[in-house]
């Protein structure tokens, strides 16, 4: 499989090469050239296949040209010694938990993967690998337990000063070693446009082997395909929905990739809060980014999402095509707060902020087309993760599984820059140049 890039179609690069340059040299984001059809092992997969063999199925099936059935089983089986869990909220509306892994949060799935890609590739070679990310929240976390440790691999993290949760902050702040934070002077729009300024620099592509673990990068990316056919194989009699509480729009976009291979999903749903960009072309067909604003549920709060361009790709660019197979709902701070609360109440599930944007985003749903359809929502994170925000819809703080709890005691290790490309190429030259 070959990959090309949303800007340059001539432009084509192997998955390894996508997995280390992250960005394309043209500030396009790498796609799939072709559309494999893989339904025929989809349904070859039972209700109780492990998702670890179906991950390494799906791999093996997607990368046969450059991984090998045994490569593909070791990379899974060291991604995923966690997998996710499916429960039911309400009769209609079930929540696809995928906050077991190290850091609690789903992009555990993505940056295991990814890491353990990148370890295999780099097996045996002198090269090296600079990873460097931008994080509203969760995917710092991620990356740095992902990455932490990693021989011939180093980690810089960039995230918006003030506008991750404490705990999220002490979960990528922590851990040192191979593992720099950057605590930047802005929002997570800011960190992001920095980290692709850095991909397409001269200078830094030259002199540092720069790799990203944002949702751009492909190794990210397709496993988080993986939970999807995984949630489908138990829960296909139902034919359901999947809705996602979506930001930067990886999540999402990896849902429908597994539905262009054979994926039988009637359709999706797009909750955001009030960073609403990709809702409003849905609606009205104009794509209009804007600063992003600060919400309960923050992992989500971007304006100018950057997987918005490879849901244009698998659309043609035409909105008709896309909103004929993704609905779109929106969920107010307030709305966010209350959802949680109720449902706690009436069923005792307790649910992070961004889970209760996607809940109540498939309640509304379903009241609406009121025709006896089913979805899953994606529950992106732990609510231990959330405290504040929980304990200001609940009045009381939710209880932290212990790998949350062990790290904050820890001592904070971030230095403080500008929400500039000098401030960030100044680091990196003088760590890694």
């Amino acid at each position: 499989m070959l990959f090309f890039s949303t800007r340059n179609p001539k432009n084509l690069v192997t998955f390894e090469e996508g997995v280390f340059q992250g960005l394309a040299p043209d500030g396009g984001l790498y796609h799939p050239l072709k559309t494999p059809d893989l339904s025929a092992l989809m349904e070859s997969f039972s209700s109780d296949t492990p998702f670890t063999e179906i991950a390494s199925a799906l791999t093996s099936a997607l990368l046969e040209d450059e991984l090998k059935p045994a490569q593909a089983e070791s990379i899974c089986r060291r991604a995923f010694p966690f997998e996710p869990v499916l429960a039911e909220v309400d009769k209609d509306i079930s929540v696809l938990e995928l906050f077991h892994g190290p850091s609690c949060a789903f992009k555990d799935f993505g940056a295991s993967f990814l890491a353990a890609c990148m370890e295999e590739f780099l097996k045996g070679s002198a090269r090296k690998a600079v990873i460097l990310t931008a994080t509203s929240g969760d995917t710092g976390s991620a990356v740095a337990r992902a990455f932490h440790k990693r021989d011939n691999i180093e980690v810089v993290i960039l995230y918006p000063s003030g506008r991750v949760s404490p705990l999220q902050e002490k979960q990528l702040t922590t851990l040192g070693g191979n593992v720099s934070a950057l605590e930047v002077e802005g929002s997570f729009d800011d960190c992001q446009r920095m980290v692709k300024q850095a991909f397409v620099d001269p200078e830094l592509r030259d002199r540092i082997p720069l790799a990203s673990a944002n949702s751009i990068n492909l190794g990210r990316l397709l496993p988080q395909s993986f939970y999807y056919v995984w949630a489908w194989t138990r829960a296909r009699a139902d034919n359901p929905y999947f809705a996602v509480p979506s930001g930067n729009f990886g999540n999402l976009t990896a849902g429908v990739l597994a539905w262009t291979w054979g994926l039988k999903v009637p359709g999706f749903l797009a909750v955001t809060n009030r960073n609403d960009v990709v809702p409003q072309y849905l609606l009205s067909g104009d794509f209009a980014p804007r600063p992003s604003l600060q919400t309960p549920s923050n992992a989500m709060d971007v304006g100018d999402p950057s997987n918005f361009e490879r849901l244009l790709e698998i659309f043609d660019g035409s909105r008709e095509k896309m909103s004929r197979m993704i609905a779109q709902q929106i969920i107010t701070d307030e709305e966010t707060i209350a959802a949680i609360r109720e449902v706690k109440n009436r069923t005792g599930y307790l649910m992070d902020p961004h889970t209760a944007v996607g809940y109540l985003g498939s309640r509304r749903y379903l009241d609406t087309a009121g025709d006896g359809r089913k979805i899953i929502t994606l529950s992106t994170a732990h609510p231990g993760k959330f405290q504040e925000v929980v304990e200001e819809a609940l009045g009381s703080a939710p209880e932290l599984p212990e790998r949350l709890r062990e790290v904050l005691n820890l001592p904070k290790q971030a230095e403080k820059i500008d929400n500039s490309l000098d401030a960030l190429k100044a680091f990196l030259l003088s760590r890694h140049g």
